[in-house]
């Protein structure tokens, strides 16, 4: 029988080692939005918003001029899931209607971090109308002032009808993110463990998040429950991990948090 590695950081996990914390690890992950006063569910969301090709767009854009509205293609109907092409369009449309310029995604480049994009749900009037519209809501995180945005998109009229602004909430955590935290993590001294076991299980040095597969949940600092360093986490965006080697063990580094907001590393008592 495999034994459980122990070390200060991280313990590989094998079997009926990991299935109460597997289960902790699956309910946090199907639970949307946040689940506590300390943690709440997270898990894999779809990669951040595509880039337009600039092949077409070398000149420069002269002022006033306003960009017409992407093309409509596939579409669903009623409360149809969203498809591939709807999504994209929304999410242009999200970041046309205002400058994100200033903004940031999970990296520090330029840009909001895209979150989610979901069937929004039709207004009161409209439960019963077979002909509502279909809209879009759009969540962005910028990561410059630690705020979600959420735009809500007709689908139809191509225009935004409502932005939310909002400060202190962490929904779940994308893929994207997790990737980063992941890089993180490798690249600091706490991820020491977390590289020693992956090379235990595998022989292999672990270099990058592709190594891996992930699941995470956001974590909320509770009043003396956590190093200074992670004290902010609530009002930033942290991320507990769940890493598995791919065809191997879980790998338990439940003790270590990544804040994404100031791009450090934190271990629990």
């Amino acid at each position: 029988m495999r034994k459980i590695v122990h070390r200060h950081l991280g313990k590989v996990v094998a079997g009926a080692a990991i299935a109460v914390a597997g289960t902790a690890v699956m309910v946090g992950i199907t639970l949307p939005g946040t689940a506590g006063a300390d943690d709440s569910g997270g898990g894999q969301g779809v990669k951040g918003s595509s880039q337009q090709a600039g092949q077409q767009g070398q000149a420069a854009v002269q002022p006033g001029v306003v960009e017409e509205a992407p093309a409509e293609g596939d579409k669903g109907k009623g409360r149809d899931p969203l498809t591939d092409d709807e999504m994209k369009r929304v999410e242009r449309i999200a970041l046309s209607q205002q400058s994100f310029g200033a903004s940031e995604n999970v990296e520090g480049k330029r840009g909001p971090q895209r979150i989610s994009v979901d069937l929004a749900e039709p207004d009161a009037n409209e439960l019963d109308d077979p002909d509502a519209p279909r809209r879009a809501d759009v969540s962005f995180y910028d990561y410059k002032n630690d705020t979600l945005v959420t735009k809500t998109v007709n689908l139809d009229t191509g225009k935004v009808e409502k932005t939310g602004t909002q400060h202190d909430v962490q929904p779940p955590i994308s893929r994207d993110e997790m990737i980063e935290a992941v890089k993180l993590l490798i690249a600091d001294p706490l991820g020491a463990g977390l590289k020693a076991d992956f090379k235990d299980a595998t022989g292999k040095e672990l270099t990058s998040p592709d190594q891996l597969m992930l699941n995470s949940m956001v974590y909320r600092a509770t009043s003396g429950a956590q190093p200074a360093v992670l004290d902010a986490c609530g009002e930033h965006r942290c991320v507990r991990l769940f890493p598995k080697v791919k065809n191997g063990p879980w790998i338990d580094s439940r003790d270590l948090v990544i804040d994404l907001s100031a791009r450090k590393v934190g271990k629990l008592g």
